[in-house]
């Protein structure tokens, strides 16, 4: 919907790929849909759901056995997101390194976007 042509909307690292596919197999789910919210102290959340199906208007994005669905109302603040998978000593789990978000909350659960055209001045620093 908002993409551009021969560019994937998001991407995804070795190891996100990897654990996408391992939960997707595990589960026999059809893929990884990843939305946008309203909520927490910094206005936006990412959501995240294994599903059965696609949506007919879902962006799907594949790579090496993974498969990402992304919803409608998300796909204009994705666009241009490297997804990665990260396991640490206490915790695990996926992080999104997206070049939209204008600032984030202490605690990394919610996210405040950049206003239009605020992207681009940005860029041209």
């Amino acid at each position: 919907m908002f993409g551009i042509p021969g560019k994937q909307a998001v991407t995804l690292t070795p190891a996100a790929a990897a654990q996408i596919a391992r939960l997707m197999a595990k589960g026999g789910k059809a893929g990884l849909r990843i939305g946008i919210k309203k909520g927490g102290c910094a206005g936006m959340e990412y959501t995240m759901d294994y599903v059965d199906a696609a949506d007919p208007h879902d962006e799907v994005v594949e790579q090496d056995g993974a498969r990402v669905l992304i919803a409608p109302m998300a796909q204009m603040f994705l666009f241009g997101t490297q997804i990665d998978y990260r396991t640490a000593l206490l915790e695990s789990g996926f992080v999104f390194n997206n070049p939209n978000v204008a600032e984030a909350c202490g605690c990394g659960e919610s996210i405040k976007f950049r206003e239009p055209g605020e992207a681009e001045a940005t860029a041209q620093r």
